[in-house]
Protein backbone atom coordinates (compact mmCIF):
# COMPACT_ATOMS: atom_id res chain seq x y z
CA UNK A 1 0.00 0.00 0.00
CA UNK A 2 1.69 3.24 -1.15
CA UNK A 3 1.73 6.47 1.08
CA UNK A 4 -1.19 7.86 -0.70
CA UNK A 5 -3.42 5.20 0.03
CA UNK A 6 -2.18 5.13 3.62
CA UNK A 7 -3.92 9.07 3.58
CA UNK A 8 -7.04 7.84 2.09
CA UNK A 9 -7.18 5.33 4.13
CA UNK A 10 -6.53 7.98 7.17
CA UNK A 11 -9.12 10.72 5.65
CA UNK A 12 -11.44 7.74 5.60
CA UNK A 13 -11.10 7.04 9.25
CA UNK A 14 -11.53 10.33 10.36
CA UNK A 15 -14.31 10.87 8.51
CA UNK A 16 -16.68 7.92 10.02
CA UNK A 17 -14.97 8.93 13.50
CA UNK A 18 -16.65 12.74 13.13
CA UNK A 19 -19.60 10.92 11.28
CA UNK A 20 -20.08 9.30 14.07
CA UNK A 21 -21.33 12.57 16.39
CA UNK A 22 -21.65 12.03 19.54
CA UNK A 23 -21.42 8.36 19.88
CA UNK A 24 -23.72 5.66 19.97
CA UNK A 25 -24.86 6.49 23.14
CA UNK A 26 -25.91 10.00 22.24
CA UNK A 27 -27.03 8.69 19.41
CA UNK A 28 -29.61 6.50 21.07
CA UNK A 29 -31.01 9.25 23.44
CA UNK A 30 -31.87 11.78 20.81
CA UNK A 31 -33.58 8.67 19.37
CA UNK A 32 -35.33 7.87 22.64
CA UNK A 33 -36.91 11.66 22.31
CA UNK A 34 -38.45 10.90 19.52
CA UNK A 35 -36.03 13.19 17.51
CA UNK A 36 -33.78 12.21 14.66
CA UNK A 37 -29.79 13.00 14.27
CA UNK A 38 -28.51 16.19 12.62
CA UNK A 39 -27.29 13.59 9.53
CA UNK A 40 -30.19 11.87 9.39
CA UNK A 41 -32.35 15.22 9.03
CA UNK A 42 -30.22 16.33 6.06
CA UNK A 43 -30.09 13.00 4.79
CA UNK A 44 -34.42 13.39 4.72
CA UNK A 45 -34.01 16.82 3.23
CA UNK A 46 -31.68 16.81 -0.14
CA UNK A 47 -31.76 14.64 -2.95
CA UNK A 48 -30.14 11.22 -2.21
CA UNK A 49 -26.26 11.76 -3.22
CA UNK A 50 -26.52 15.45 -3.27
CA UNK A 51 -25.26 16.66 -0.08
CA UNK A 52 -21.89 17.82 -0.13
CA UNK A 53 -20.56 18.81 3.11
CA UNK A 54 -18.71 21.84 4.43
CA UNK A 55 -16.11 21.99 7.23
CA UNK A 56 -16.09 18.23 8.88
CA UNK A 57 -12.74 18.97 10.64
CA UNK A 58 -13.85 22.21 12.29
CA UNK A 59 -12.88 22.33 15.92
CA UNK A 60 -13.02 24.89 18.48
CA UNK A 61 -9.95 26.43 19.83
CA UNK A 62 -11.26 26.86 23.63
CA UNK A 63 -9.31 26.13 26.60
CA UNK A 64 -10.72 27.53 29.85
CA UNK A 65 -12.56 25.09 32.03
CA UNK A 66 -10.53 22.04 30.33
CA UNK A 67 -12.35 22.25 27.32
CA UNK A 68 -8.89 21.79 25.60
CA UNK A 69 -9.27 18.30 26.52
CA UNK A 70 -13.11 18.03 24.87
CA UNK A 71 -13.62 17.07 21.49
CA UNK A 72 -16.70 18.44 19.82
CA UNK A 73 -17.39 16.66 16.17
CA UNK A 74 -17.67 19.09 13.97
CA UNK A 75 -17.81 21.70 16.15
CA UNK A 76 -21.95 20.46 16.93
CA UNK A 77 -22.93 21.37 13.98
CA UNK A 78 -22.92 19.72 10.14
CA UNK A 79 -22.83 22.25 6.96
CA UNK A 80 -22.98 21.86 3.29
CA UNK A 81 -24.66 22.16 -0.13
CA UNK A 82 -26.87 19.76 -2.39
CA UNK A 83 -30.10 18.95 -4.40
CA UNK A 84 -33.28 19.38 -3.17
CA UNK A 85 -35.82 18.49 -6.08
CA UNK A 86 -32.81 19.62 -8.59
CA UNK A 87 -32.51 22.65 -7.59
CA UNK A 88 -29.47 23.43 -5.12
CA UNK A 89 -29.55 24.53 -1.23
CA UNK A 90 -27.27 25.64 0.96
CA UNK A 91 -28.17 24.25 5.13
CA UNK A 92 -26.78 23.82 8.55
CA UNK A 93 -28.09 21.02 10.96
CA UNK A 94 -27.03 21.43 14.73
CA UNK A 95 -25.92 18.76 16.26
CA UNK A 96 -27.51 17.71 20.11
CA UNK A 97 -25.65 14.85 20.35
CA UNK A 98 -21.85 16.48 19.94
CA UNK A 99 -21.75 18.91 23.52
CA UNK A 100 -25.85 19.56 23.07
CA UNK A 101 -25.69 21.48 19.95
CA UNK A 102 -23.77 24.31 21.66
CA UNK A 103 -23.08 27.32 20.05
CA UNK A 104 -19.20 28.53 19.99
CA UNK A 105 -17.01 30.92 18.02
CA UNK A 106 -16.03 28.18 15.60
CA UNK A 107 -19.77 26.85 15.51
CA UNK A 108 -20.89 30.34 14.42
CA UNK A 109 -18.19 30.72 11.62
CA UNK A 110 -19.35 27.64 10.28
CA UNK A 111 -22.57 29.10 10.09
CA UNK A 112 -21.97 32.13 8.51
CA UNK A 113 -19.51 30.55 6.14
CA UNK A 114 -22.87 28.75 4.55
CA UNK A 115 -24.71 31.82 4.73
CA UNK A 116 -22.15 33.37 2.72
CA UNK A 117 -21.86 30.79 0.55
CA UNK A 118 -25.22 31.10 -0.16
CA UNK A 119 -25.61 34.36 -0.87
CA UNK A 120 -22.81 34.72 -3.13
CA UNK A 121 -24.85 31.28 -4.97
CA UNK A 122 -28.29 33.16 -4.62
CA UNK A 123 -29.20 30.46 -3.40
CA UNK A 124 -31.63 29.36 0.08
CA UNK A 125 -30.06 28.45 3.13
CA UNK A 126 -32.32 26.16 5.53
CA UNK A 127 -30.84 26.05 8.80
CA UNK A 128 -31.91 22.79 11.37
CA UNK A 129 -32.07 24.09 14.69
CA UNK A 130 -31.68 21.83 17.96
CA UNK A 131 -29.40 23.18 20.58
CA UNK A 132 -28.93 23.49 24.19
CA UNK A 133 -27.64 27.63 23.20
CA UNK A 134 -24.76 29.15 24.20
CA UNK A 135 -21.50 27.34 24.73
CA UNK A 136 -21.00 29.30 28.17
CA UNK A 137 -16.99 28.42 28.89
CA UNK A 138 -16.64 30.11 25.80
CA UNK A 139 -18.08 33.69 27.03
CA UNK A 140 -17.94 36.30 25.04
CA UNK A 141 -16.68 34.02 21.74
CA UNK A 142 -20.25 32.92 22.10
CA UNK A 143 -22.37 35.64 21.75
CA UNK A 144 -19.89 37.14 19.28
CA UNK A 145 -20.96 34.11 17.21
CA UNK A 146 -24.91 34.53 17.57
CA UNK A 147 -24.04 38.66 16.94
CA UNK A 148 -22.29 37.63 13.18
CA UNK A 149 -24.98 35.40 12.61
CA UNK A 150 -27.72 37.62 13.49
CA UNK A 151 -25.67 40.23 10.85
CA UNK A 152 -25.71 37.70 8.13
CA UNK A 153 -29.53 37.63 8.53
CA UNK A 154 -30.24 40.70 8.30
CA UNK A 155 -27.53 41.12 5.31
CA UNK A 156 -29.25 37.97 3.49
CA UNK A 157 -32.93 39.18 4.24
CA UNK A 158 -34.79 39.99 1.12
CA UNK A 159 -31.65 38.69 -1.14
CA UNK A 160 -32.29 35.06 -0.20
CA UNK A 161 -35.10 32.95 0.97
CA UNK A 162 -34.11 32.12 4.61
CA UNK A 163 -35.55 29.31 6.61
CA UNK A 164 -35.60 27.79 9.77
CA UNK A 165 -36.87 24.64 11.47
CA UNK A 166 -36.91 24.31 14.89
CA UNK A 167 -36.24 20.47 15.89
CA UNK A 168 -35.33 20.69 19.47
CA UNK A 169 -34.75 23.46 22.29
CA UNK A 170 -34.25 27.17 21.01
CA UNK A 171 -33.96 29.44 24.02
CA UNK A 172 -32.04 32.37 24.82
CA UNK A 173 -30.73 34.80 22.10
CA UNK A 174 -30.57 32.00 19.84
CA UNK A 175 -33.93 32.74 19.29
CA UNK A 176 -33.45 35.74 17.37
CA UNK A 177 -31.74 34.50 14.28
CA UNK A 178 -34.71 32.52 13.36
CA UNK A 179 -36.80 34.95 14.44
CA UNK A 180 -34.76 37.03 11.67
CA UNK A 181 -35.51 34.69 8.82
CA UNK A 182 -38.54 34.47 6.41
CA UNK A 183 -39.85 31.41 7.51
CA UNK A 184 -40.00 29.13 10.99
CA UNK A 185 -41.28 25.29 11.12
CA UNK A 186 -41.84 23.89 14.65
CA UNK A 187 -41.90 20.09 15.60
CA UNK A 188 -45.15 19.47 17.92
CA UNK A 189 -44.03 18.16 21.19
CA UNK A 190 -40.37 18.42 20.55
CA UNK A 191 -39.63 21.81 19.82
CA UNK A 192 -39.40 24.86 21.71
CA UNK A 193 -38.27 28.77 22.06
CA UNK A 194 -38.32 31.04 24.61
CA UNK A 195 -36.19 34.36 25.87
CA UNK A 196 -36.35 32.85 29.28
CA UNK A 197 -37.19 29.29 30.39
CA UNK A 198 -39.85 28.24 32.94
CA UNK A 199 -37.57 28.07 35.65
CA UNK A 200 -36.02 31.46 35.47
CA UNK A 201 -39.93 32.65 35.10
CA UNK A 202 -41.10 30.76 37.86
CA UNK A 203 -38.32 32.24 39.88
CA UNK A 204 -38.46 35.50 38.88
CA UNK A 205 -42.18 35.73 39.16
CA UNK A 206 -43.81 32.73 40.43
CA UNK A 207 -45.60 31.63 37.40
CA UNK A 208 -45.27 28.01 36.75
CA UNK A 209 -45.88 26.75 33.39
CA UNK A 210 -44.57 24.09 31.29
CA UNK A 211 -42.24 24.06 28.35
CA UNK A 212 -45.15 23.35 25.56
CA UNK A 213 -47.78 25.70 26.76
CA UNK A 214 -44.45 28.55 27.02
CA UNK A 215 -42.88 27.99 24.08
CA UNK A 216 -44.09 25.03 21.86
CA UNK A 217 -45.02 24.37 18.37
CA UNK A 218 -48.90 25.15 18.89
CA UNK A 219 -48.11 28.33 21.04
CA UNK A 220 -46.20 30.02 18.70
CA UNK A 221 -48.25 29.31 15.92
CA UNK A 222 -51.44 30.24 17.61
CA UNK A 223 -50.63 32.61 20.19
CA UNK A 224 -47.52 34.73 19.55
CA UNK A 225 -47.33 34.20 15.76
CA UNK A 226 -43.79 33.49 15.99
CA UNK A 227 -43.42 30.30 13.97
CA UNK A 228 -45.84 29.99 10.24
CA UNK A 229 -45.75 26.01 10.69
CA UNK A 230 -46.74 23.55 13.53
CA UNK A 231 -45.83 20.03 12.06
CA UNK A 232 -46.56 16.75 12.62
CA UNK A 233 -43.11 15.03 13.10
CA UNK A 234 -39.44 15.53 11.80
CA UNK A 235 -40.45 13.94 8.39
CA UNK A 236 -43.45 15.77 8.06
CA UNK A 237 -41.50 19.51 8.98
CA UNK A 238 -38.75 18.39 5.96
CA UNK A 239 -41.50 17.72 3.93
CA UNK A 240 -43.23 20.95 4.45
CA UNK A 241 -40.12 22.55 3.52
CA UNK A 242 -39.64 21.28 0.29
CA UNK A 243 -42.96 22.31 -0.81
CA UNK A 244 -41.98 25.88 0.21
CA UNK A 245 -39.44 25.80 -1.47
CA UNK A 246 -40.98 24.78 -4.53
CA UNK A 247 -43.25 27.55 -4.75
CA UNK A 248 -40.22 30.58 -4.25
CA UNK A 249 -37.47 31.35 -6.31
CA UNK A 250 -33.81 31.01 -5.25
CA UNK A 251 -33.00 34.49 -5.08
CA UNK A 252 -34.41 37.97 -5.68
CA UNK A 253 -33.30 38.55 -9.20
CA UNK A 254 -35.30 35.38 -10.28
CA UNK A 255 -39.11 34.67 -10.85
CA UNK A 256 -40.73 31.77 -9.19
CA UNK A 257 -40.11 28.48 -11.19
CA UNK A 258 -43.26 27.88 -13.59
CA UNK A 259 -44.63 24.39 -13.00
CA UNK A 260 -47.58 22.75 -15.43
CA UNK A 261 -49.95 21.98 -13.38
CA UNK A 262 -52.24 20.41 -15.80
CA UNK A 263 -55.32 22.41 -14.79
CA UNK A 264 -56.99 24.27 -17.62
CA UNK A 265 -57.36 28.27 -17.32
CA UNK A 266 -60.51 28.39 -19.10
CA UNK A 267 -62.37 26.25 -16.25
CA UNK A 268 -65.10 27.62 -14.30
CA UNK A 269 -66.66 27.08 -11.31
CA UNK A 270 -71.11 27.68 -11.45
CA UNK A 271 -71.02 26.76 -7.66
CA UNK A 272 -68.88 30.60 -7.25
CA UNK A 273 -72.25 32.00 -8.08
CA UNK A 274 -74.21 30.80 -5.32
CA UNK A 275 -71.56 30.81 -2.94
CA UNK A 276 -72.29 34.73 -1.33
CA UNK A 277 -74.90 34.38 1.89
CA UNK A 278 -78.26 36.03 1.22
CA UNK A 279 -77.73 37.54 4.28
CA UNK A 280 -74.92 39.98 4.43
CA UNK A 281 -74.05 39.15 8.10
CA UNK A 282 -73.61 35.40 7.41
CA UNK A 283 -70.43 33.98 7.21
CA UNK A 284 -69.01 31.92 4.19
CA UNK A 285 -65.69 29.88 3.86
CA UNK A 286 -63.15 31.83 1.88
CA UNK A 287 -60.87 29.22 1.54
CA UNK A 288 -63.31 27.51 -0.44
CA UNK A 289 -63.31 30.54 -3.49
CA UNK A 290 -59.64 30.23 -2.89
CA UNK A 291 -59.56 26.15 -4.22
CA UNK A 292 -62.33 26.71 -6.95
CA UNK A 293 -59.92 29.35 -8.17
CA UNK A 294 -56.00 27.99 -8.32
CA UNK A 295 -54.98 25.25 -10.06
CA UNK A 296 -55.97 21.52 -8.62
CA UNK A 297 -57.34 23.76 -5.72
CA UNK A 298 -53.92 23.51 -4.07
CA UNK A 299 -52.92 25.88 -1.65
CA UNK A 300 -49.84 25.80 0.62
CA UNK A 301 -50.81 28.09 3.84
CA UNK A 302 -48.08 29.64 6.57
CA UNK A 303 -49.65 31.11 9.73
CA UNK A 304 -53.01 28.71 9.43
CA UNK A 305 -53.34 28.86 13.32
CA UNK A 306 -53.17 32.45 13.73
CA UNK A 307 -55.09 35.38 13.47
CA UNK A 308 -57.73 33.18 11.69
CA UNK A 309 -59.68 36.64 10.54
CA UNK A 310 -56.95 36.82 7.59
CA UNK A 311 -55.90 33.94 4.83
CA UNK A 312 -52.30 34.21 3.53
CA UNK A 313 -51.40 31.18 1.01
CA UNK A 314 -49.16 30.60 -2.04
CA UNK A 315 -51.05 28.85 -4.84
CA UNK A 316 -50.29 28.73 -8.55
CA UNK A 317 -52.64 30.10 -11.09
CA UNK A 318 -51.75 28.79 -14.58
CA UNK A 319 -48.56 27.27 -12.95
CA UNK A 320 -47.26 30.46 -12.05
CA UNK A 321 -46.70 31.16 -8.27
CA UNK A 322 -49.05 33.60 -6.62
CA UNK A 323 -49.11 34.69 -3.38
CA UNK A 324 -52.55 35.32 -1.78
CA UNK A 325 -53.97 37.42 0.74
CA UNK A 326 -57.75 37.06 2.08
CA UNK A 327 -60.08 38.21 4.81
CA UNK A 328 -61.57 35.35 5.96
CA UNK A 329 -65.62 35.98 6.65
CA UNK A 330 -65.98 32.79 8.80
CA UNK A 331 -63.92 34.65 11.44
CA UNK A 332 -64.47 37.59 12.64
CA UNK A 333 -66.62 38.67 9.83
CA UNK A 334 -63.45 38.88 8.15
CA UNK A 335 -62.60 42.38 10.41
CA UNK A 336 -58.95 43.78 10.41
CA UNK A 337 -57.00 44.13 13.27
CA UNK A 338 -54.03 43.54 14.78
CA UNK A 339 -52.68 40.09 14.71
CA UNK A 340 -54.32 40.13 10.79
CA UNK A 341 -52.07 43.27 10.01
CA UNK A 342 -49.49 41.84 11.05
CA UNK A 343 -49.73 38.83 9.00
CA UNK A 344 -50.72 40.17 5.96
CA UNK A 345 -47.95 42.60 6.39
CA UNK A 346 -45.29 40.07 6.72
CA UNK A 347 -46.28 37.95 3.52
CA UNK A 348 -46.90 40.79 1.08
CA UNK A 349 -43.13 42.09 1.95
CA UNK A 350 -41.89 38.43 1.59
CA UNK A 351 -43.60 38.20 -1.89
CA UNK A 352 -42.31 41.36 -3.12
CA UNK A 353 -39.16 40.89 -2.13
CA UNK A 354 -38.92 37.34 -4.36
CA UNK A 355 -40.73 38.63 -7.05
CA UNK A 356 -44.29 36.69 -6.39
CA UNK A 357 -46.96 38.05 -7.68
CA UNK A 358 -50.11 38.97 -5.61
CA UNK A 359 -53.95 38.16 -5.23
CA UNK A 360 -56.03 40.07 -2.85
CA UNK A 361 -59.58 38.87 -1.92
CA UNK A 362 -61.10 41.53 0.06
CA UNK A 363 -64.49 41.00 1.79
CA UNK A 364 -64.23 43.09 4.84
CA UNK A 365 -66.77 45.28 7.22
CA UNK A 366 -63.57 47.08 9.27
CA UNK A 367 -61.24 47.24 11.50
CA UNK A 368 -62.35 45.52 14.98
CA UNK A 369 -63.36 48.41 17.02
CA UNK A 370 -62.36 47.74 21.03
CA UNK A 371 -60.37 49.25 23.65
CA UNK A 372 -57.34 46.45 23.74
CA UNK A 373 -57.06 47.30 19.96
CA UNK A 374 -56.38 50.85 20.23
CA UNK A 375 -54.29 50.47 22.91
CA UNK A 376 -52.15 47.77 21.13
CA UNK A 377 -51.73 50.46 18.51
CA UNK A 378 -53.79 48.91 15.76
CA UNK A 379 -53.52 52.53 14.47
CA UNK A 380 -49.73 51.44 14.10
CA UNK A 381 -50.15 47.87 12.81
CA UNK A 382 -52.76 48.63 10.85
CA UNK A 383 -50.20 51.36 8.62
CA UNK A 384 -47.75 48.25 8.01
CA UNK A 385 -50.25 46.86 5.78
CA UNK A 386 -51.00 49.96 4.06
CA UNK A 387 -47.16 50.34 3.67
CA UNK A 388 -46.70 46.98 2.29
CA UNK A 389 -48.84 47.00 -0.24
CA UNK A 390 -47.74 50.33 -1.42
CA UNK A 391 -44.53 49.32 -0.78
CA UNK A 392 -44.77 46.32 -3.45
CA UNK A 393 -44.16 46.56 -6.98
CA UNK A 394 -44.73 43.04 -7.85
CA UNK A 395 -47.74 42.36 -9.89
CA UNK A 396 -51.25 43.21 -7.72
CA UNK A 397 -54.15 41.89 -8.57
CA UNK A 398 -57.55 42.68 -6.37
CA UNK A 399 -60.67 40.78 -6.57
CA UNK A 400 -63.94 42.09 -4.10
CA UNK A 401 -66.67 39.57 -3.40
CA UNK A 402 -68.42 41.17 -0.71
CA UNK A 403 -68.49 43.96 1.91
CA UNK A 404 -65.18 46.66 1.35
CA UNK A 405 -66.26 49.33 3.73
CA UNK A 406 -64.04 52.02 4.72
CA UNK A 407 -60.46 52.55 5.57
CA UNK A 408 -60.39 48.80 5.27
CA UNK A 409 -60.99 48.98 1.85
CA UNK A 410 -58.29 50.99 1.02
CA UNK A 411 -55.98 48.97 2.98
CA UNK A 412 -56.64 45.70 1.02
CA UNK A 413 -54.99 46.37 -1.78
CA UNK A 414 -57.36 48.87 -3.17
CA UNK A 415 -56.19 50.68 -6.34
CA UNK A 416 -55.27 53.94 -4.35
CA UNK A 417 -52.77 51.59 -2.50
CA UNK A 418 -51.69 49.82 -6.23
CA UNK A 419 -53.60 47.27 -7.35
CA UNK A 420 -52.97 47.12 -11.07
CA UNK A 421 -56.14 45.02 -12.03
CA UNK A 422 -59.40 45.25 -9.84
CA UNK A 423 -62.14 43.10 -10.04
CA UNK A 424 -65.34 42.77 -8.33
CA UNK A 425 -68.52 40.24 -8.07
CA UNK A 426 -71.76 41.61 -8.20
CA UNK A 427 -72.19 40.92 -4.86
CA UNK A 428 -69.81 43.14 -4.02
CA UNK A 429 -70.57 46.06 -1.88
CA UNK A 430 -67.81 48.87 -1.97
CA UNK A 431 -69.02 52.31 0.15
CA UNK A 432 -67.37 54.24 3.31
CA UNK A 433 -69.77 52.18 5.72
CA UNK A 434 -72.39 49.84 5.63
CA UNK A 435 -75.74 50.89 4.77
CA UNK A 436 -77.52 50.95 8.22
CA UNK A 437 -74.42 52.80 9.65
CA UNK A 438 -74.57 55.40 6.45
CA UNK A 439 -78.08 55.87 7.28
CA UNK A 440 -77.96 56.10 11.21
CA UNK A 441 -75.37 59.04 9.86
CA UNK A 442 -76.96 60.84 7.09
CA UNK A 443 -80.49 60.77 8.06
CA UNK A 444 -80.31 61.22 11.64
CA UNK A 445 -82.32 64.35 11.95
CA UNK A 446 -84.95 62.99 9.17
CA UNK A 447 -85.13 59.93 10.84
CA UNK A 448 -85.62 61.37 14.42
CA UNK A 449 -88.49 63.84 13.10
CA UNK A 450 -90.51 61.30 11.16
CA UNK A 451 -93.55 59.77 12.83
CA UNK A 452 -92.57 56.34 12.44
CA UNK A 453 -88.61 56.25 12.81
CA UNK A 454 -88.35 52.84 12.50
CA UNK A 455 -89.82 52.42 9.40
CA UNK A 456 -88.06 56.06 7.66
CA UNK A 457 -85.28 54.26 8.80
CA UNK A 458 -85.71 50.86 7.08
CA UNK A 459 -86.09 53.34 3.89
CA UNK A 460 -83.28 54.94 4.45
CA UNK A 461 -81.45 51.88 4.96
CA UNK A 462 -82.80 50.41 1.22
CA UNK A 463 -82.20 54.31 -0.72
CA UNK A 464 -78.50 53.70 0.59
CA UNK A 465 -78.40 49.89 -0.66
CA UNK A 466 -79.70 51.54 -3.82
CA UNK A 467 -77.37 53.50 -4.21
CA UNK A 468 -73.82 52.72 -2.68
CA UNK A 469 -74.32 48.75 -1.55
CA UNK A 470 -73.44 47.84 -5.32
CA UNK A 471 -69.41 48.17 -7.19
CA UNK A 472 -70.98 50.13 -9.55
CA UNK A 473 -70.05 53.34 -7.92
CA UNK A 474 -66.60 52.60 -8.21
CA UNK A 475 -66.90 51.43 -11.40
CA UNK A 476 -68.25 54.33 -12.77
CA UNK A 477 -65.10 56.03 -11.28
CA UNK A 478 -62.79 52.91 -13.01
CA UNK A 479 -61.59 52.53 -9.53
CA UNK A 480 -62.96 48.51 -10.74
CA UNK A 481 -61.97 47.78 -13.86
CA UNK A 482 -64.44 45.17 -14.01
CA UNK A 483 -66.80 43.58 -12.72
CA UNK A 484 -67.43 40.13 -13.38
CA UNK A 485 -69.45 36.60 -13.28
CA UNK A 486 -67.85 35.23 -10.18
CA UNK A 487 -67.88 31.69 -12.22
CA UNK A 488 -65.38 32.74 -14.58
CA UNK A 489 -63.42 34.58 -11.84
CA UNK A 490 -60.13 31.94 -12.20
CA UNK A 491 -59.77 32.65 -16.32
CA UNK A 492 -60.72 36.69 -15.53
CA UNK A 493 -57.42 36.56 -13.04
CA UNK A 494 -55.16 33.88 -15.32
CA UNK A 495 -55.29 36.66 -18.03
CA UNK A 496 -54.73 39.46 -15.79
CA UNK A 497 -51.84 37.78 -14.52
CA UNK A 498 -50.80 36.39 -17.73
CA UNK A 499 -50.66 40.21 -19.15
CA UNK A 500 -49.06 41.39 -16.39
CA UNK A 501 -46.60 39.45 -15.29
CA UNK A 502 -44.23 41.63 -17.14
CA UNK A 503 -44.70 44.37 -14.84
CA UNK A 504 -41.79 46.78 -14.37
CA UNK A 505 -41.64 49.59 -11.72
CA UNK A 506 -39.42 50.95 -9.54
CA UNK A 507 -39.48 52.89 -6.04
CA UNK A 508 -38.08 56.72 -5.91
CA UNK A 509 -33.99 56.09 -4.83
CA UNK A 510 -33.82 56.16 -0.89
CA UNK A 511 -31.78 54.49 1.63
CA UNK A 512 -35.14 51.90 2.91
CA UNK A 513 -38.51 53.64 4.07
CA UNK A 514 -39.47 54.23 7.89
CA UNK A 515 -42.03 51.27 8.02
CA UNK A 516 -44.46 51.72 11.01
CA UNK A 517 -43.15 48.72 13.13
Amino acid sequence: MGIIADKIKDLKEKEKKIQEMGGEKAVGKQHEKGKKTARERLNLLFDPGTFREVDMFVKHRCVNFGMEKVNIPSDGVISGHGLVNGRPLFAFSQDFTARAGSLGEMHAKKICKVMDMAMKAGVPCVGLNDSGGARIQEGIDSLAGYGDIFFKNARASGVIPQITVIMGPCAGGAVYSPAMTDYIFMVKNTSYMFITGPQVIKSVTGEKITFEDLGGAMTHNQKSGVAQFACESEEDAINQVKILLSYIPSNNMEDPPIVNTGDDPGRTDPALDTIIPDSPNQGYDMKAVIHSIVDNGDIFEPHAYFALNMVVCFARLNGRTIGIIANQPNHMAGCLDIDASDKASRFIRFCDAFNIPMLTIADVPGYLPGSDQEWGGIIRHGAKLLWSYSEATVPKLLLVTRKDYGGAYIAMCSQHLGADMSFAWPSSQIAVMGAEGAANVIHAREIKAADDPKEKRKEKIVEYENLFANPYCAAERGIVDAVIVPSETRSRLIDALEIMCTKRETLPPKKHGNIPL
